[in-house]
């Protein structure tokens, strides 16, 4: 004799935590790109909430290189942070590819408009931090995507009737 499971348990199965991160190529194609479009937003909100660029760059002193910067380390922590929370869960959803662009591309696009912005004194430099930055970006987003599919297992296995 099979137990049919109660009408009351169907509502907490449709809110299982595996069924929430199921991957985002099985959705209809509105709330896939929807959650996209929303990660990649939340990615370039972090960017500018935690290293936010003063665009009125100046010399800390005349003549001086150095310019005044609102960057901190609690800033730069937070960033790391939110970057890795949000490569980790579209890693476990999505392809890499689009974790990629979701999750790295709006830090670097905003980045690049940043250094973009500067004076003319600091050109031969900008180019290769946003090249260093832009692949620091990629390649922590792609090994913490791989890191937590690989973490997250198959849990079609764990379903699959006996």
């Amino acid at each position: 004799m099979t137990a049919i499971p109660s009408p009351s348990l169907r509502p907490i199965r449709r809110l299982s935590p595996i069924r929430r991160l199921s991957p985002l190529r099985q959705t209809a194609p509105l709330p896939r790109y929807a959650t996209r479009v929303l990660g990649a937003a939340l990615a370039a909100g972090a960017y500018l909430v935690c290293l936010p660029w003063d665009l009125r760059n100046r010399p800390e002193t005349p003549g001086s290189l150095h310019e005044t910067t609102p960057v901190t380390a609690t800033g730069i922590t937070l960033l790391t942070v939110l970057l890795v929370s949000l490569a980790a869960y579209f890693g476990v959803r999505d392809r890499p590819v689009w974790t990629l662009l979701v999750v790295a591309a709006p830090p670097t696009t905003l980045m690049y408009v940043s250094f973009d912005s500067h004076p003319t004194q600091d050109a031969q430099v900008w180019p290769l931090a946003w090249a260093a930055f832009t692949l620091l970006f990629g390649a922590g987003t792609l090994v913490t995507a791989m890191v937590a599919r690989r973490l997250r297992g198959r849990p079609e296995a764990e379903e699959a009737p006996r």
